[in-house]
Formats: structure tokens, sequence, C-alpha cells
């Protein structure tokens, strides 16, 4: 989940960068960059690989 959240910021900040936007500092393509790398990085430390429930298991005899 968290890799579809940073391919979209390093979409928007893409789009920014392409078409010399002017925005405020926190919109800054760089700004976005660095945002996106960081959801990346959350991602592949495997925070947001998904939710897992653990499950109880009983044994029928």
């Amino acid at each position: 989940m968290l890799a579809i959240a940073a391919a979209v910021v390093f979409a928007v900040a893409f789009i920014i960068n392409a078409t010399k936007t002017s925005t405020d500092i926190v919109f800054a393509p760089g700004s976005l960059q660095l945002v996106g790398l960081v959801l990346v990085a959350l991602h592949l430390a495997g925070l947001g690989s998904g939710w897992s429930v653990p499950s109880r298991r009983r044994r029928r005899r």
C-alpha cells in the first residue's frame, strides 16, 4: 500500500517539475521526492506490505 502511495507522490512531483509550476516549498518536486523515498523505505521495511491477522487454529480431534 505504501508503494502505491509513493508512486502517486512521485507522479505528482514529476508533473509539477515537467510543467514548471511554481508552488510553495512544501509541494516542491524535491520535497515530494523525499516523501516518496520515505514511503518506499517504509514499504521495503515491511511496514506497508499488507495486513496480517494472526489466526487461531484449533486442532480438531
